[in-house]
């Protein structure tokens, strides 16, 4: 089938134009964390409020107390609550300071909501470079390295998008989900990038949308419980500094320490059943195209290692009950290994699953 050269040229169209909005979206949701830093250091000076600490009580300056409560409504979109974060100026404040408390959350949740409508409108110019890369050419729209980075950092998105549908609370993730995804892009289009073309023989088999489709979709739920999980590391060294001592930052709008890891780990749970999948549908695309179930290629073999490393991540959590700073870790070297999997075993090492397209 002779490929469409208008349908390809669409495509890159529409993957620049995409970027473009994604662009957009990545500074509303920067936007929106740092209105909510403003707000924290300019806000109106009040008495401080007292919380229970461990076995005694510390003063925490009420900018932190106040903060902490819109962290929560504003990552999920509503409006910022909480009786610190609504508290009216003393009688007699100067003019305009109950103003800045009560407006910039407001404002900040607007900010936000632009992100992720930026964002919506990015996942469907993005969706549509993927359909019409595939129209051009009469297939599915992953034979190479730069067509699985265009449908990963897709995945990546919809991932981002379905957990908003879903009603989860992560808009948070707004800011460090698409600058992954811009990178991916980025490096797409800049060294990875390959005309529209037929597939090589060996990829003419119905498992290409089944064997690749389920590790794009794995590699876009991976990427997002990574980015949890640094989040959680960042938060939790933050967490061990006295509030009374660090200085607010955008992090202090972002959930807890202990939120963030039981949300990276149910992604890492959720996404690990999937992987598992992926990697027995290749073994058996394996049997059909080279008659063998598996043959520790250096891809079979590194998919193989991130099995292992994330199957330990579980299992550690599971019986062991490792959390924390432990288990994060090793999550991190799973991703890792994805990462060495991707790029180095897929440009650099030579095997049966060289179709990188990369010259």
């Amino acid at each position: 089938m002779a490929i469409n050269a208008t349908l390809a040229q669409v495509s890159n169209y529409l993957i620049y134009s995409a970027m473009l909005v994604y662009t957009g979206a990545f500074i509303a949701y920067a936007a929106e964390l740092a209105y909510g830093n403003s707000f924290i250091r300019r806000q109106a000076a009040v008495p401080g409020d007292v919380v229970g600490a461990g076995s005694g009580e510390q003063t925490v300056p009420s900018e932190l107390v106040a903060v902490a409560g819109e962290a929560r409504s504003a990552s999920s979109g509503g409006p910022a609550g909480g009786t610190s974060a609504r508290r009216a100026a003393p009688t007699g404040a100067p003019s305009g300071s109950a103003t800045d408390v009560d407006e910039r959350p407001a404002r900040a949740d607007r900010v936000g909501r632009i992100g992720v409508s930026l964002t919506v409108l990015a996942f469907l110019l993005h969706a549509g470079a993927v359909l019409t890369r595939g129209l051009a050419a009469g297939r599915l729209p992953w034979g190479n390295m730069y067509e699985f980075n265009v449908a990963g950092a897709l995945a990546v998105t919809g991932v981002f998008l379905a957990l908003l549908v879903l009603g989860k609370p992560v808009r948070y993730l707004g800011l460090f989900v698409i600058g992954p995804v811009l990178l991916i892009l980025g490096l797409a289009v800049t060294v990875l990038y390959t005309q529209a073309e037929q597939l090589v023989p060996a990829l003419k088999s119905v498992w290409l949308g089944i064997h690749v489709t389920a590790a794009i979709v794995s590699m876009g739920l991976f990427t997002v419980g990574m980015v949890q999980t640094v989040l959680y590391l960042i938060q939790s060294h933050r967490e061990k500094v006295a509030a009374a001592v660090r200085s607010p930052n955008f992090m202090d709008r972002l959930p807890s320490a202990a939120a963030l890891d039981r949300a990276a780990y149910r992604m890492h749970a959720f996404v690990f059943p999937l992987w598992t999948f992926a990697i027995v549908a290749g073994a058996i695309w394996a049997e059909n195209a080279w008659g063998r179930y598996w043959g520790w290629d250096p891809k079979e073999t590194w998919a193989f290692i991130t099995w292992v490393v994330y199957a330990g991540y579980l299992h550690a959590r599971a019986t062991v009950g490792w959390r924390g700073h432990k288990a994060a870790y090793i999550a991190l070297v799973g991703y890792g290994t994805i990462l060495f999997n991707y790029l180095v075993v897929n440009i650099w090492i030579v095997g049966l699953h060289s179709y990188a397209g990369v010259s």
